[in-house]
């Protein structure tokens, strides 16, 4: 068994992640700002409040840890969609520097239909109409993360959800490796958490980006 560091743990992806794997028996570091909120106990879970963008929180709270699940996301408020963020570039570029200095080697980093290579493989109206409006400024630093990844030589991968849904884990899902095959699609919130912790594990998909959906 694994310990793992969770981060972005309080909510969304990262919460059904710290459920995902303490089911499956590892222990879990959950990192956010409001860990304290997370509502599950569990003496195999360490909640750890802190700012995922403070270089000395990120370096302890590596301590110990074989597994980094990066599960950073943003509200789609206004200001969201209107301002240019830098949270997925700046707090990756910490992590990824904190890595190599602890020795801790894998990521597990969830991105998302549309950051990188996956491009443009969302359909008419994913790409021309969904995108620009409401996820574009988002996804350009999504990119700058992705490639902070790619470059480290971590023993990374990046996985890409399709559109997620608070639907139960179904445990049936696509995993779409080849870039002809990328398409939208919607997955639940708690089948990524499985498919991610899955990868604890499971060192096929180290140096890929998959996209996810159901």
């Amino acid at each position: 068994m694994a310990k793992l560091l969770v981060i972005g743990a309080s909510r969304g992806i990262g919460l059904e992640t710290v459920k995902a794997a303490l089911r499956a028996g590892h222990s879990v570091r959950a990192l956010a700002r409001s860990a304290a909120s997370v509502p599950i106990q569990n003496a195999g879970l360490d909640k750890m409040p802190g700012d995922a963008l403070d270089s000395d929180t990120i370096r302890n709270a590596l301590e110990n840890v074989d597994v980094i699940v990066q599960t950073l996301g943003v509200d789609f408020s206004p200001r969201a969609i209107f301002e240019h963020t830098i949270l997925f570039s700046k707090s990756t570029r910490i992590l990824v520097d904190a890595m190599k200095a602890a020795g801790v080697k894998r990521l597990i980093a969830v991105t998302g239909l549309g950051a990188g290579d996956s491009r443009g493989h969302g359909g008419l109206l994913y790409d021309a109409v969904l995108f620009p409006l409401l996820l574009k400024r988002v996804y350009d630093d999504k990119d700058v993360q992705e490639w902070i990844i790619r470059s480290s030589e971590l023993d990374w991968t990046i996985v890409r959800p399709g559109l997620l849904t608070d639907m139960p884990a179904t445990g049936r899902y696509r995993i779409l490796t080849a870039s002809k095959d990328w398409r939208f699609g919607v997955i639940s919130r708690a089948d990524v958490a499985d498919f991610l912790v899955r990868q604890v594990d499971d060192r096929a998909l180290i140096g890929t980006t998959p996209l996810l959906i159901s």
